[in-house]
């Protein structure tokens, strides 16, 4: 397990439901979202306006999330160490019958200030297991931003890359990225 320059090893909860959601992690969550994004983190949400954000742009996605939190279709995961938040991610399941054995991971994120700790890789790796063993889900997905090397983190924790939309992202004008899609079988 990773340590912290402190020494102490990060902390892992699942957050299932949205009563769970305390005022403070909600506060964490948006600090976290809003300093990973200024830092150029690939974690923009649909309506977010391009860097820099500011709380009163990430509030209202946290809370969108929270609302939709539930222990057979969506949970968080997060990781604290000496009581911080760390990092997080967005583990969720589409409940259409169709591909309700499928979940997705979104919003995977590392605070800024625990970068380098291995907090992202100890966040991944707890994520299979909750999908098959807690959520029965067979397969996951995610999409990650081309051009800067999310698929090579995610490739060595065994996901594939199944696609890319070539140029969907434009992070800014004359700077169009892929969207790439990436697979995980349980």
């Amino acid at each position: 397990m990773t340590a912290h320059v402190t020494g102490k090893p990060p902390a892992f909860a699942q957050v299932t439901r949205p009563q769970e959601a305390t005022a403070d992690l909600r506060r964490e969550l948006v600090d976290c979202w809003t300093a990973v994004t200024n830092a150029g983190g690939a974690v923009i949400a649909a309506g977010f306006p391009l860097p820099p954000v500011s709380t009163r742009n990430v509030a209202p996605e946290v809370d969108r999330i929270v609302r939709g939190l539930g222990p057979p279709h969506g949970r968080l995961l997060v990781a604290t160490v000496e009581d911080v938040l760390a990092g997080w991610l967005l583990l969720r399941r589409d409940q259409h019958p169709l591909v309700a054995h499928c979940g997705v991971v979104n919003h995977v994120q590392t605070h800024p200030r625990f970068r380098g700790l291995g907090i992202g890789v100890a966040l991944m790796r707890r994520v299979p297991g909750i999908a098959r063993d807690e959520m029965g889900l067979e397969r996951l997905g995610l999409t990650a931003r081309g051009g800067t090397g999310l698929e090579v983190f995610y490739r060595k924790l065994g996901w594939t890359e199944v696609g890319r939309w070539p140029g969907a992202l434009r992070v800014a004008p004359g700077d169009d990225r892929d969207e790439i899609l990436m697979s995980l079988s349980l």
